[in-house]
């Protein structure tokens, strides 16, 4: 079942350590298949030197296992959130550390330049800190929600990324290919932020029209950036 889909997740999978976004197994991606309805993600706990494609685990939005022979990521539940809010076709979780000093400080990441500007339509978010409740009772789930609660203002096609107070990064995209690229992006972008904070702690976000030119020329509706 979704054996092409179940390759594409895999390979993407692999791609998170190649890129250095995640250590041993501290991280995750999925891939949502619109024709049926499932989605097919990494399963949980398994190292990514012995992962296979027929590894991945199909399931479905209300989280019910279709196939596969292992239980799936522990953060199927947030992926599932994602999926039913947002409409993508690929969701991406890592702990990787420029950005995830970002979300265990809280802080969202401003836009300082150009390199953000292009991917990310003003700062990327940081979600507020779960209730003790909302941790102790089906944690996964409320992290979900509390992304989407973070976005019921902004356009989560704009703004494909978000930060999880003292966890770490979701990012999506309109396949697990594009989630990827976006999550090795938000990494990037939050060195470079942590950087230029450091160079000049007083810096101030990039002009308003840097922020339309550069996004909008790329995802805009006159977008115009490579091959288009």
């Amino acid at each position: 079942m979704l054996e092409a889909l179940k390759q594409q997740v895999f390979e993407q999978n692999m791609e998170l350590p190649k890129r250095g976004l995640v250590t041993y197994t501290w991280g995750n991606v999925s891939g949502f298949d619109k024709e049926t309805g499932y989605f097919v993600i990494k399963p949980s706990g398994i190292d990514y030197d012995v992962l296979k494609p027929e590894d991945m685990v199909v399931m479905d939005l209300e989280g019910n296992k279709i196939e596969g022979k292992y239980k799936p990521s522990s953060d199927t539940p947030t992926h599932i959130e994602l999926y039913k809010a947002f409409k993508v076709g690929g969701v991406v979780h890592t702990h990787s550390p420029w950005a995830t000093s970002w979300a265990q400080a809280g802080r969202s990441i401003p836009c300082y330049g150009t390199t953000h500007a292009d991917y990310f339509y003003g700062p990327v978010p940081c979600a507020r800190s779960l209730t003790a409740e909302e941790i102790s009772e089906a944690y996964e789930k409320n992290t979900g929600l509390v992304i989407v609660e973070t976005f019921k203002d902004l356009n989560p096609d704009y703004v494909q990324a978000v930060l999880c107070t003292n966890h770490g990064t979701f990012t999506w995209g309109k396949d697990a290919d594009e989630a990827v690229h976006n999550a090795v992006v938000l990494e990037e972008v939050a060195k470079m932020a942590c950087r230029t904070e450091m160079i000049r702690p007083d810096v101030k976000p990039a002009p308003d029209v840097i922020k339309e030119k550069h996004f909008m020329r790329k995802h805009g509706a006159n977008a115009y950036y490579g091959q288009i």
